[in-house]
């Protein structure tokens, strides 16, 4: 099953994407396009452009983003939490590289 939602720009589908919202037709997430505009500073036109979407599918996430804010901040800092857990146990292979050749 699946639910479209904002004027048929952003989709929720079980199984694609982690059921995360989405653009509707892609495998961006809401997420992503919140992370790139709101916390890196990419703008709407640069998004856009970069991933071959419309001005309203972008404006249609950050809609999405703003009425739905609490639960995808929390998702966000999950999901760095998990990455810094993931960095702390599994050590890079560049620096393991590195200090050998330092030996």
């Amino acid at each position: 099953m699946t639910i479209k939602t904002l004027d048929q720009h952003i989709e929720v589908t079980p199984g694609i994407a982690g059921g995360k919202p989405r653009i509707a037709g892609h495998r961006i997430t809401v997420h992503s396009i919140v992370i790139w505009h709101e916390r890196i500073g990419k703008s709407v036109d640069e998004i856009a452009a970069e991933y071959d979407l419309t001005l309203a599918d972008i404006h249609a996430a950050l809609a999405y983003y703003y009425d739905h804010r609490s639960e995808i901040d929390r998702d966000i800092e999950e999901s760095k939490a998990f990455v810094k857990t993931l960095r702390g146990s599994t050590p890079s292979k560049l620096q393991q590289k590195l200090h050998a050749a330092e030996d």
